[in-house]
């Protein structure tokens, strides 16, 4: 764990298990440990990249204009498979989220993982695999199509497969942007003043 942490501090990338797939981490204050990561996926750079955060209060801090019960989905359902879209304040790079209004956040909750994101800081982890292809399961596959020039943490079992659900409340009314493991149902369940756009 120590020497993963140095690869991130010293701004490289390193696989990381959550409690869905595995993602590319990097650090998200790093333009070039970004760059990096755009390059090794070869993703399109209009695609924006979503900031790893290991608490309430850095979430605050990189958004704005944040619903009232932003709070209870956090209680109830963070750590977990749940990606949060709020509007970004001026503390976000555009690097991260592609110069756009918003930025998505995440808290996964592989105790590892997190307790590395508490260590550097915030990090972009999108998933573990060249864009286009399959979210990454298995570490040893990943490693492969990265060259094996990645190293990282392998917790194969620790894994569901299941996406996360992205949840968008940079609107006037929540839109699920991606269905994954959390359903409209239990979100409801949880915060019953959340309306939806239909």
């Amino acid at each position: 764990m120590a020497n993963l942490e140095e690869i991130l501090q010293s701004g490289g990338a390193v696989i990381l298990p959550t409690e869905t797939v595995y993602g590319l981490f990097a650090q998200a204050m790093n333009e070039d440990a970004v760059e990096h990561v755009y390059q090794l996926k070869r993703r399109p750079k209009e695609k924006a990249m979503n900031l790893n955060v290991a608490d309430y209060e850095t979430i605050l801090a990189f958004s704005k204009n944040q619903p009232s019960y932003l709070k209870k989905i956090y209680d109830t359902f963070l750590p977990g498979p749940l990606t949060i879209i709020l509007r970004a304040n001026d503390r976000v790079p555009a690097w991260i989220n592609s110069g756009l209004s918003t930025i998505g956040f995440r808290i996964p909750k592989h105790p590892q993982t997190l307790e590395l994101i508490k260590k550097t800081g915030p990090l972009i982890g999108p998933s573990a695999n060249i864009s286009g292809k399959e979210s990454g399961k298995i570490f040893a596959d990943i490693k492969k199509q990265f060259g094996n020039n990645v190293t990282g943490l392998s917790d194969d079992a620790a894994l569901t497969g299941v996406d996360s659900t992205i949840l968008d409340l940079s609107g006037e009314s929540a839109r699920i942007l991606r269905q994954g493991a959390i359903t409209k149902e239990e979100l409801l369940a949880c915060v019953p003043e959340l309306t939806f756009a239909d």
